[in-house]
């Protein structure tokens, strides 16, 4: 198959061949939904119902030639238009941005060396490296395969996973399912360890071929956006029910039909809140880019939602809360107590012990460097932190593994699994076979009958065993991750490839290695802040109790701590009481983790749940965060969660958490700003008319007035850095309407003020100047309501008036912006003629002004009141 392929297992393709044959084959990828082209989404604009009544309205106009009418409602159309493409433009450039950064990984041969490399640049003739956890990326024959059991679900449907073999030959007509010699794209492997040479990539692969059978849907809207739109359409019928009122009285009052008709339309248009879904779609999509320049890559608009309500977060140890630069800092061999210096990954420091002369660390570093699968390249690890560490001691103890592996080559091996928690290699040492074994304590301690001690081979009794104990545990005290090392010498005759694991049995035991893996800097700081916004942090190890304990300790994790004997031990319901109060769950397993989560859930909680390993998924899937690790993370991990962290950090989770409720915040700020203007207009036109006024806007200004709640200040609400103190509150539920009666009251009473002061303009401009110059007075005024009331949008329960009101520069900008072009509105003579407005003086302007900010000061002294209210009745209540 290699010649075939014109490569070779042992060294790969060259470089220049990979690239030679990528430029032939194209990137390794399925066909993906196609974005929509720039003119399909500009056309897409004009399916709205309001944009089509428009556009009759502006026929209408042109036929009874009202040509100034007819062109300037086309314009305000296509203005619409343009910036309803821009926002779509800008949410889908976006979410192709995020895209692009969760392109896998894998690990393939090129040039006699292992490099990691985006799955797109995989072709035919490569040779990929992978173990448990892992994503196949291409279609390929197995070349090497070391316990290797396949889930190939996806592709056949077959609920079990499949053993896959290198040595088997089939019949070209081997059904699918039983190709057990071969490997397909998107299976994953969930045990052991394969090598793959690359037959076919992209669509020529066998999920390639049923995709192109496949009809992309695109993607489902969120919960929030099917919430805004219901809410659109309800109070659409309001607004129409009002406009249709108010089109009767004035008709009835002997107003010219066409007119009347015309501004129902208009306002109608101003109060139709019909951009509320589009505006959320953009934030969300806004704020996804946001997050993934902050290393949280989410993946699904919802989770963004769901960010907000999260009340716990259960997060791994190793890696997440910190640094995952695992070390050796502790050696028990041959009795004695040996502390190591240097750095982790070199051979650099020292093997110190308590007494004057040098230990022979040879049998313990021998072990620890063979029974291992990772790597130390130019001081950098390839492979697990852990492993990294005992390679270190290994340097330090002066054993390379290089030199070992030719000496004693690797032919057989159990990998590491949670379940047996140890890993075991053999190795061909003349005529017999050297078992070595490494694992937890406890595990290792079971398995072994004799002990290798200063004065040789000894058994192994109960004494010993608990003197190891102690040890151990005393390493674990100070927050070290405690191996066990053991060998074993077995005839080559007795190793056979079903029964390796019977083998690891009556072993020698080594010594105990104690690894210690700092706690990030800045993980105390992110839990403290957790607490301040009542989100519980819960650390979730497969580690023993006393090293969570000791870490959760350092980075202020609180709470009882549960242990994987106590949980199995539970039932459901006992769980469901425990989980809440516990900080700490201890050497647990994947299982565990999902009865963990299901526990919390059941309790009421928002959980967010971080894995790594491929038996995390189902934890990671239930979870309503489903986190996954993006440096350490499996690729199933990675399929199965809503958000992967480019940097497996647990400050990078909680900085998401404050994004997440900043988001859920600026939208509610865009709808308390929309809907506040759409209650004003409506409110202001219904009260002319039941007052027996003309109409106090023209149907050419009621259109600038929607243009402005949905153009530039509207967006750059979403825009709004975090609010100061968000993350000192509790969680939202996820129940919450983002529309309470509260809100609806407060939002009613922004829109009275602003049509009573909108009226009292009007009226006193029809006054003093008659219609035209009322309706400028009007016009102006509502305008620069517009402008007030953005503050009392971002400021809900505390004052606007604060030095936070200052950050964001876009929306002042975009408020400058309005306020010129009112004034080119009204004082530009071109501008004059097509809004229908005169000139104001100084005085007008400063006087429309004054009413406008009525809108804030009204707010603002509302707010005082209620402020006052909640201080004084404690005391009223102590005075009774």
């Amino acid at each position: 198959m290699a010649e075939r392929l014109g490569t070779s297992v042992a060294s790969g393709l060259t470089g220049d061949e990979a690239a030679a044959r990528l430029a032939r084959h194209g990137p390794n990828r399925l066909l993906r939904r196609p974005p929509k082209p720039g003119w399909r989404l500009f056309l897409e604009q004009f399916k709205s119902l309001l944009i089509v009544v428009l556009l009759v309205a502006s026929v209408l106009a042109a036929v009874v030639g009202d040509a100034k009418d007819a062109i300037v409602i086309l314009v305000v159309v296509l203005l619409n238009a343009f910036l309803g493409f821009r926002q779509e433009h800008q949410a889908e450039a976006a979410v192709a941005a995020l895209e692009r950064m969760l392109v896998g990984k894998a690990r393939v041969r090129r040039g006699g060396t292992v490099e990691e490399l985006d799955v797109e640049q995989i072709v035919p003739g490569d040779v990929v490296l992978m173990e448990g956890g892992d994503r196949i990326p291409a279609d390929g024959r197995v070349v090497e395969s070391h316990s290797v059991e396949v889930d190939e679900s996806a592709l056949t449907g077959e609920s079990h996973a499949v053993d896959k073999r290198s040595g088997d030959v089939l019949a070209a007509e081997t059904p699918l399912a039983e190709r057990v010699n071969l490997a397909f794209m998107n299976s994953v492997v969930t045990r052991g360890r394969l090598e793959l040479l690359v037959t076919e990539t992209g669509m020529n692969t066998q999920m390639g071929k049923l995709a192109g059978m496949l009809e992309d849907a695109g993607p489902a809207a969120t919960p929030l956006q099917v919430d805004l739109d219901r809410l659109g359409k309800r109070l659409a019928l309001v607004a129409v029910s009002v406009v249709s009122v108010v089109l009767a009285i004035d008709v009835l009052r002997g107003e010219p039909l066409l007119k009347e008709v015309m501004d129902a339309i208009a306002l109608a248009v101003a109060a139709i809140p019909e951009g509320l879904p589009a505006v959320v779609t953009v934030t969300l999509a806004l704020g996804m880019q946001r997050m993934a320049r902050s290393r949280a890559i989410v993946k699904k608009l919802s989770a963004v939602e769901t960010l907000g309500c999260t009340t716990v977060i259960c997060s791994d140890k190793t890696g997440t809360l910190t640094m995952n630069q695992m070390t050796a800092r502790a050696v028990w061999f041959q009795g004695q107590r040996l502390s190591v210096s240097g750095e982790s990954y070199s051979d650099q420091g020292e093997i110190r012990g308590q007494g004057p002369g040098a230990i022979d660390l040879g049998p313990l570093a021998l072990t620890a460097a063979l029974c291992n699968d990772a790597q130390i390249r130019d001081g950098s690890l390839v492979g697990d932190p852990t492993e990294g560490a005992l390679l270190g001691l290994a340097l330090k103890a002066g054993v390379d593994p290089r030199n070992l592996a030719e000496r004693l080559p690797r032919v057989e091996e159990i990998p590491f699994d949670s379940a047996t928690k140890l890993m075991a290699t053999f190795h061909r040492d003349a005529g017999q076979v050297r078992v070595l074994v490494k694992g937890a304590p406890d595990v290792l301690l079971a398995r072994s009958t004799r002990l290798h001690a200063a004065d040789g081979v000894e058994p192994l009794d109960d004494e010993k065993r608990r003197g190891i104990s102690v040890e151990s545990e005393r390493m674990a005290s100070q927050a070290m991750r405690v191996l066990a090392v053991a060998d074993r010498r077995i005839d080559a005759s007795e190793l056979q490839p079903e029964n390796a694991s019977r083998l690891v049995a009556e072993l020698t035991f080594l010594g105990l290695i104690g690894i210690v893996d700092p706690p990030r800097p800045e993980a105390r700081v992110a839990v403290a802040r957790c607490a301040r916004a009542g989100v519980s942090v819960k650390m979730i190890t497969g580690d023993q109790k006393a090293t969570a304990v000791a870490i959760a300790s350092e980075v202020g994790v609180t709470g009882q701590v549960l242990t994987g004997s106590e949980i199995e031990a539970m039932s459901d319901a006992d769980l469901i009481a425990a989980a809440p109060s516990a900080g700490v769950f201890a050497r647990v397993s994947p299982e565990h983790k999902l009865r963990i989560v299901r526990a919390l859930q059941e309790s009421g909680h928002v959980v967010a749940m971080t894995g790594d390993g491929v038996n995390d998924a189902p934890a990671v899937k239930t979870a309503d965060i489903g986190i996954a690790m993006g440096k350490t993370g499996t690729e199933v991990t990675k399929e199965a969660a809503a958000m992967v962290l480019a940097d497996d950090n647990f400050a990078t989770i909680v900085g998401a958490v404050e994004e997440g409720r900043t988001i859920y915040d600026n939208i509610v700020k865009f709808v308390r700003f929309q809907l506040s203007t759409n209650i004003g207009a409506v409110l202001t036109v219904a009260g002319a008319s039941f007052l027996g006024l003309p109409s106090p806007f023209t149907a050419i200004q009621l259109l600038w007035i929607n243009i402005i709640m949905d153009g530039p200040p509207a967006m750059t609400l979403g825009l709004d850095p975090p609010r100061p103190g968000i993350m000192n509150e509790p969680p939202r539920k996820r129940s919450d309407a983002i529309l309470t009666w509260r809100r609806f009251l407060a939002l009613l009473f922004y829109g009275s003020v602003m049509a009573v002061g909108t009226l009292l303009a009007f009226r006193h401009g029809l006054a003093q100047g008659g219609e035209r110059y009322g309706l400028t007075l009007a016009f102006t005024t509502f305008v620069l309501f517009q402008i007030f009331n953005v503050f009392n949008a971002r400021a809900e329960r505390h004052t606007a008036l604060t030095r936070a009101s200052l950050r964001n520069s876009r929306l002042w900008l975009a408020l400058a912006a309005v306020l010129l072009l009112q004034v080119v509105v009204v004082t530009w003579a071109p501008g004059r003629l097509v809004f229908g407005t005169e000139a104001l003086s100084l005085r007008d302007w400063l006087l429309a002004g004054a009413i406008a900010s009525g809108v804030l000061v009204a707010e603002e002294a509302r707010k005082l009141c209620v402020k006052l209210v909640r201080v004084s009745a404690p005391a009223v209540a102590r005075a009774r």
